[in-house]
């Protein structure tokens, strides 16, 4: 779980370097970090709060508190991380790839351990789970929703690469996670 949650971080961080943004309630934290200037850390741990009541009743006691460690983690990488090392030079188009790669494997290993990343993630595993959707394709609908909204918050060159990670995530885990396939506990 820990190497997941390293791994989103990482491309969290990626994202932020060339000022993109992610969708999910990752996404929705970028935007209001921009808007308010409140760490992306803090908010993304506050934004996550409403889904574990949902994520309790629906996927479980064991989900919920693996997400919720998850999730705290993330805040707190995302917080440290930046002060640990720097980026001097790095192209959008290789961040978002790159970027992407690093969210769905993240998600996948934490999907191994029965865990997520809160909010939209939740949503889409009991998607699969209870209706058969494949995660991917949940994910993808609701991120491109987030990157819309975020639009009018990034210049229009952030906010296509910023699709393009999003893209890359959802084909990965689209590709990647199928029911059944992890049983690890």
């Amino acid at each position: 779980m820990f190497a997941g949650t390293l791994f989103v971080s990482l491309a969290l961080i990626l994202f932020s370097q060339v000022g993109m943004i992610t969708g999910g309630t990752a996404g929705v934290a970028f935007v209001l970090h921009h808007l308010t200037g409140v760490s992306f850390g803090k908010l993304f741990f506050l934004i996550n709060l409403p889904f574990y009541g949902f994520a309790w009743q629906r996927m479980g006691r064991e989900f919920t508190l693996k997400t919720f460690g998850a999730v705290a983690l993330l805040s707190l990488l995302t917080e440290w991380s930046p002060a640990l090392f720097a980026i001097e030079r790095l192209h959008p188009a290789y961040a978002a790839v790159l970027g992407g790669l690093l969210l769905g494997s993240g998600c996948l290993f934490l999907a191994r351990h029965r865990a997520s990343l809160g909010g939209a993630t939740v949503v889409s595993f009991y998607c699969q789970q209870a209706l058969g959707w494949r995660a991917g394709h949940v994910q993808m609908a609701l991120d491109v929703s987030v990157l819309l909204l975020a639009a009018s918050v990034l210049p229009w060159d952030r906010a296509a690469y910023s699709m393009l990670g999003a893209v890359v995530m959802s084909l990965f885990l689209a590709i990647n996670h199928r029911p059944g396939r992890y049983t690890g506990g």
